[in-house]
Order: structure tokens, then sequence, then C-alpha cells
């Protein structure tokens, strides 16, 4: 469109719903480092109403349809489905919010008081919940993946004035900084005369180029201890990695299935069943744009400490570094990353946020070769990749203990 919003279709002829997905160019990484946890904060104040529609979930919820969002460190999400028939409610409520929000006193301290809560909740008061804010900093010195989603601290939320966060809408939040797909039972020319009749006269904003510096690559290994009042000590360990536009990524990303997916796993295999080093085992990766991070954490099992805990996962790596992954094992990741693909995408609301996200970083064509980047990784490129990330100087590592008065 004129204003820059992208719109994507696709057409699917066994539903009579409709999804709209609206992916905005902006996450936690975009914040003042001062004034974090603004991208979460709007994933709220987005169904606090917006200037023309004081209650965003009435219309919906009257017209059969259903709502959510979501954010992280890159982008923010939010969708709707809603009847075929009753589909320019979809519209209308979703470019009324963009046009802009009811910046009106009350709402932003509801909405900062729930923002509030669920940090209190999720970090403060739940055991491990502080292991981001924890990690993130020992991994990132400079690029602002180096404090989560929700925010660095409670009082940057508690703080944030109106003007402040007027300027953060409108600064991120506009046409040419956002994509619009829409899927299910909708013909595109309806797509687009209902995009051109609602989102067209919304002006184009000035959005600023992303000017934060990358993380220069870490030279030494970056190591914490900390004790808490949780019931079992816990090993958390991150490795730096690729960015998602790296064909690396793909590797990265077989390499923590090969480790930790399904029952038959590297780690739970041999750590959990046989030798019962841990309890519990898990390895993914961040799944960020800028270069993210390889994440494995546990719990060992009883009587094992953190030393062991770490020693048996440091020589589950190494064997990586040095044995290539046979045949029969890359294939079997292959292929079940092949049917979730497959069966993620029958659903119209999961293309819908695909081919959004696609579009805002590439474009939404992309999303057909997934699959044939991960058949293109190979047992080679696998033991390239561990040698080069699993290596000390890249590692970091947290040991969770504990607190001896529990």
């Amino acid at each position: 469109m004129s204003n820059g919003l992208r719109l994507v279709h696709y057409k699917d002829d066994s539903t009579q719903m409709v999804a709209l997905n609206i992916a905005y160019n902006v996450g936690a990484k975009d914040e003042h480092p001062e004034h974090t946890g603004f991208a979460h904060l709007f994933e709220h104040l987005m169904f606090g109403g917006s200037e023309n529609i004081p209650d965003y979930d009435a219309p919906l919820q009257m017209a059969g349809g259903e709502n959510n969002a979501w954010t992280n460190n890159d982008i923010t999400n939010y969708y709707l489905t809603v009847p075929t028939q009753n589909v320019e409610i979809g519209f209308w409520l979703e470019s009324d919010r963009m046009l802009g929000l009811r910046f009106d006193t009350h709402s932003l301290e509801v909405q900062r008081d729930v923002v509030m809560e669920e940090f209190k909740q999720r970090c403060l008061n739940q055991p491990y919940g502080d292991v981001s804010h924890l990690m993130r900093p020992l991994a990132y010195k400079t690029h602002p993946y180096q404090w989560p989603t929700i925010g660095k601290d409670l009082s940057h939320i508690a703080d944030a004035t109106m003007d402040q966060v007027k300027d953060f809408f409108y600064t991120h939040y506009a046409p040419n900084n956002a994509v619009l797909a829409v899927t299910g039972g909708i013909e595109f020319d309806e797509a687009v005369r209902l995009t051109e009749k609602w989102f067209g006269g919304i002006p184009s904003r000035e959005v600023p180029e992303r000017s934060y510096q990358q993380e220069a690559p870490q030279t030494e290994e970056q190591r914490l201890v900390v004790e808490r009042n949780v019931p079992l000590d816990t090993l958390f360990m991150a490795f730096h990695m690729c960015d998602r536009s790296n064909p690396d990524y793909y590797a990265f990303d077989i390499l923590s299935d090969v480790l930790s997916n399904g029952a038959s796993s590297r780690l739970i295999q041999r750590l959990v069943k046989d030798r019962q080093v841990f309890s519990s085992v898990d390895a993914y990766i961040s799944g960020s744009i800028d270069s993210g991070l390889f994440h494995i954490s546990g719990k060992p099992a009883t009587d094992i400490s953190l030393d062991e805990a770490e020693a048996a996962i440091c020589h589950e790596l190494q064997l990586l570094q040095t044995e290539l992954v046979g045949e029969e094992e890359l294939e079997k990741v292959k292929n079940k990353f092949e049917s979730t693909q497959i069966f993620g995408n029958i659903s119209y609301l999961n293309v819908a946020t695909n081919l959004a996200w696609f579009e805002l970083h590439g474009k939404a064509e992309d999303v057909n070769t997934e699959v044939e980047k991960y058949r293109a990784v190979t047992a080679e490129q696998l033991m390239r990749v561990a040698k080069e990330a699993f290596d000390k100087k890249n590692r970091v590592v947290l040991h969770y203990k504990k607190s001896p008065a529990v």
C-alpha cells in the first residue's frame, strides 16, 4: 500500500473463518536501556481501547471472534479470528488501534498495574524466575538482547510517563513498520478491498533505522553462581550462535533436537535414563533474528553436583565435535521437523502468523523453503558448527543453587 503496509494473503477453502495477523517490527531490542518493558506494555495497551473504539474486546466477541498477542525481543504480534461474514469488524478494530490508541491516564495505570503484577509473578515470586535477567547480561554486553521482553527492572514500567508511552507508539506502531496477513475463508480481492478501505488512510510515520551495536565475539567464558529459595539446584548453559538468516541457524536447530527432542534424544536417553545424571534436561535455541543463544538447562538427579552435571553435558557436546551424527539419527530429526511444519501449517491461523513473520524479515514465500533448508544440513556441517560454538570461551554458565536454608 502507499503508506507502506504490506499485505499477504492465503485462501483456505476448508474454513469459514478468517485470521488477521499483524506483525509490528518492534520488540524489546528497540527499547531505551533505561525504559525497558515498553514493547510488552504495548501488547497490553493495544487492548485498552483506541481513538474511536473504547472497548476492543466487546465488538469482536459479539461477532464471534477471538484475539490474542505476544511479544519477544524482535517483534510484537497481534492476531484475531472471526467468522467470514463478520470479517470487516476485524479490519475495523485493527486499523483503528494502528491509527491511534486512547491514551488516557486510567488506561495506562490499569495496564501498567497488569504488567507490573506479571513481572512480579513471573520474575520475582516464581522459582528460577530471574534466570533470564541473570543469563542475558552475562551473554550480551552491547546488544539489547541483554534484557528480557518483560523488562530489565520493575521500575522502568512503574516510572513510565504518558509522553514516553506516546513516543514509543508513534515511533514504532506504523503501517510502514508492519505486515498484515489475512488467511482463511476470504478471497484475495476482498482482502485487498478491506485493507485499502480501513488501513489506506493511516499515514506512514518516520520509523528510525535500527542502530544498536551487534555483539562482539565472546573471548572468555562467563560464569555466575547464585543461591535462591528454590527446590532444586539447576544448571543453565548457553553458547553464542549465528543470526536467523545464516544457513548455520538450521544446523543449530537440528543439534538442539539431536540433544533433547524426544525420549530417544541423546541427553534424555544417556543422561536421564541410562546414567541418571539429570532428572530433567533440555536443549533449545533462542530463535532470535540477530545472533542468538543455544541453551541447555537441567536439574541434576539426587546426589549429583552441578559440577558433575556440567561435565556430563560437556562430554556430550564434545562427542558432537568429534563424531559425525549418524545418517539414521539425522534423518529422524529432519523427518520430525518436516512433520511439525506440515501439521503446523494446516491451521489457517498458524499460516497467517508464519506468513506475517516471514514477510517482515524477508518475503512470505520463504515459508515454503524452510523444510528444504533443514533437509540441506549435513552431518559434516553439524560437526563444524559444534566445534565452533561449543567452545569454552563461547560459553555462559549459571549455577543456580538451592539456598542452604531451604
